[in-house]
């Protein structure tokens, strides 16, 4: 009998140290990437985009075409301009959110864009309300990247 019991009763004991540690380690949550300003090229597209990086994870994408002076506009968080010209039609549907993509089209040189090339500074309406998206150095100089590579002369 005791051949039997030993062994079961430190099964049990591992089985029940296990899934303590699982229980343990599910309450820890994980820390959050930090958003922030990101570049990237995709054919002759330029993407400037607020968010964590390599993620699904964005607030606010630009893109534009080489040469030209026009940035569309996507994302739950959009610049703060009266220039802002929004979609007629939000009939597509985001692949993120699951419901309709908002997309709006505005001019790289739009003062709200150009005061984030020269001060680091976004201003941006939400369903939240009104806020301020911010820059460091570094993403600053992507900024400027992204405004030169669109085609903005006043960077």
């Amino acid at each position: 009998m005791l051949k039997i019991a030993i062994p079961a009763v430190a099964a049990l004991g591992l089985i029940a140290f296990a899934a303590r540690s699982q229980a343990t380690d599910s309450d820890v949550q994980p820390v959050a990437a930090p958003m922030g300003w990101h570049l990237s090229h995709e054919g002759s597209l330029a993407k400037l985009a607020y968010g964590v990086e390599n993620s699904d994870q964005l607030a606010l994408m630009m893109t534009c075409e080489r040469g030209h002076a026009q940035a569309t506009v996507y994302g739950e968080v959009q610049p703060a301009s009266p220039r802002l010209v929004k979609a007629s039609m939000s009939t597509a549907i985001d692949p993120l959110s699951g419901g309709l993509a908002r997309e709006a089209r505005i001019s790289v040189r739009d003062p709200a864009l150009q005061r984030l090339a020269r001060n680091g500074k976004l201003p941006v309406e939400a369903e939240a309300g009104a806020f301020e998206l911010t820059a460091t150095r570094g993403e600053r100089r992507l900024i400027s990247d992204f405004f030169a590579y669109c085609g903005s002369d006043r960077v």
